[in-house]
């Protein structure tokens, strides 16, 4: 495994790390959770990312549970791991249809320190390693945030603040003030970042790493599944395409599974199968300080961190065949995902 650090911090995470999204309770309990966990960090992996929303608050409750008990058993100390938390949607998927409490999401000071809070509480934890902004918000003024951000990290609640799915120009605000007011400046991004997508990591973003050495984590590696050829056939029930909130994506799914076959091929050709072709390919982005994945099992964790063996035969001959397949084209990202003006933007006009 080798170690990247995180934007122009001096925290060192390792170039794969495991996120909690749609596994933790959801797939997994606490038994199954610890036992896969336990293996990532023996082959090396440091970083794990959560979020107060994953599994209504539970995924964190499992995490805390995992870490403590590592601990016990002399897996690893607190100091060892570098431990994620992310700020917006609360801990309740209520929030997004307008059902939880008013001041429960966003980034408002108030939910930040609150939520903050009730993370740490979750996660048997005193403090986080990373705290994210999990999506931006229309309705909270920036400063505010950066302020709320800035007062967790006095607090020792955290130790470095970034963002998750922000726009490059909201980035930058945010650092602007952050200067201008002598406080802590966001330092990475979380964003989704695979062969088919690229437009934020590879073009929006580019500004910001040559300006602030901005950091990014990246998720979806492998395209919603896409990556891993389990598509290919259909779509099988209980895989995360078939569940209603992805429904939407299975015409641009079907595009893209006609791609994977052939990229296939360039894994063939690397030696790899198409899973560890597509995560090296993004941790072969020297921008790209962290690639997340996620695993329901150890066998398919070991097979996934294979990926880390192949990062250097990326080569740009490598590149050149995934981009003649996948033709790539980029676009705008809107500024506010339909999600969060829903969660947010009906209280606008009100």
């Amino acid at each position: 495994m080798q170690y990247r650090f995180l934007g122009n911090s001096g925290l060192l995470v390792s170039q794969f790390s495991y996120g909690c999204f749609m596994t933790m309770e959801r797939q997994l309990d606490f038994e199954q959770s610890l036992t896969i966990l336990e293996r990532a960090f023996q082959l090396g992996v440091n970083f794990f990312d959560n979020a107060e929303i994953y599994a209504n608050g539970t995924s964190e409750q499992v995490l805390g549970r995992v870490i403590k008990a590592g601990i016990e058993r002399g897996t690893w100390t607190r100091e060892d791991l570098v431990i994620s938390t992310k700020m917006f949607f609360g801990s309740n998927l209520a929030n997004l249809t307008g059902a939880g409490g008013l001041n429960k999401q966003g980034l408002s000071r108030k939910h930040i320190v609150e939520g903050v809070k009730a993370s740490l509480e979750r996660l048997q934890l005193d403090y986080v390693d990373l705290l994210f902004c999990h999506r931006p918000d229309p309705c909270t003024p920036i400063e505010e945030t950066v302020r709320a951000m800035n007062y967790a990290i006095e607090q020792g609640w955290a130790f470095y603040w970034g963002t998750s799915e922000w726009s490059a120009g909201d980035i930058l605000e945010a650092c602007e003030i952050a200067d201008r007011l002598g406080l802590i400046r966001p330092i990475f991004e979380q964003v989704q970042y695979n062969v088919f997508e690229r437009s934020r990591v590879e073009y929006e973003y580019a500004p910001l790493y040559q300006e602030f050495g901005y950091g990014t984590t990246t998720f979806s590696p492998l395209a919603c599944g896409v990556l891993t050829g389990k598509y290919s056939k259909g779509i099988p029930e209980g895989t995360r395409l078939s569940i209603w909130r992805y429904k939407h994506l299975q015409d641009v799914i079907a595009q893209q599974t006609i791609k994977a076959v052939r990229l296939e091929e360039v894994a063939q050709a690397v030696g790899c199968s198409l899973p560890q072709l597509a995560l090296a390919w993004c941790a072969a982005n020297n921008n790209v300080s962290s690639v997340l994945f996620s695993a329901t099992s150890v066998e398919q964790l070991e097979e996934n961190l294979k990926a880390a063996e192949f990062v250097h035969k990326i080569t740009p001959e490598i590149k050149a065949k995934i981009d003649e397949i996948v033709d790539f084209q980029p676009k705008l990202i809107p500024r506010y995902h339909e999600q969060v003006i829903g969660v947010r933007g009906r209280y606008m006009n009100a």
